[in-house]
């Protein structure tokens, strides 16, 4: 009798990821979690959501530190904001006083009461 071949890994669909719980209360771990949620809504592959996960799943249970998943995770960051990531080109921020703030809100606050 002649055995059929095996074949070789069949593609297993991949189960759809779901997102990780923040912890509020710890600063670093939520400020770390806001990073991760913004590459995890941006990401469009089942895949790289998974690795988010693990990733994150990894700080929580403190398998790494932060330095290590700020690394591992700017891979996925770089891929969607790559003006965060130029290098040596300096960002500028614009700044202003706040009464000339106060003033233009007034204005635009008066001009759209009165249909302007």
């Amino acid at each position: 009798m002649d055995k059929e071949p095996e074949t070789t890994e069949e593609a297993k669909p991949i189960e759809p990821a779901q997102k990780l719980m923040d912890k509020p209360s710890d600063f670093r771990f939520h400020a770390a979690y806001l990073i991760y949620s913004d590459a995890w809504d941006k990401a469009s592959s089942e895949e790289v959501k998974h690795k988010l996960n693990e990733i994150l799943s990894a700080l929580s249970t403190e398998k790494v530190d932060y330095e290590t998943f700020y690394r591992q995770i700017n891979q996925y960051r770089v891929e969607y904001n790559p003006e965060h990531f130029r290098g040596s080109e300096r960002t500028y921020i614009e700044t202003g006083r706040k009464r000339d703030w106060r003033r233009k809100e007034e204005r635009e606050s008066r001009n759209k009461r009165h249909g302007r």
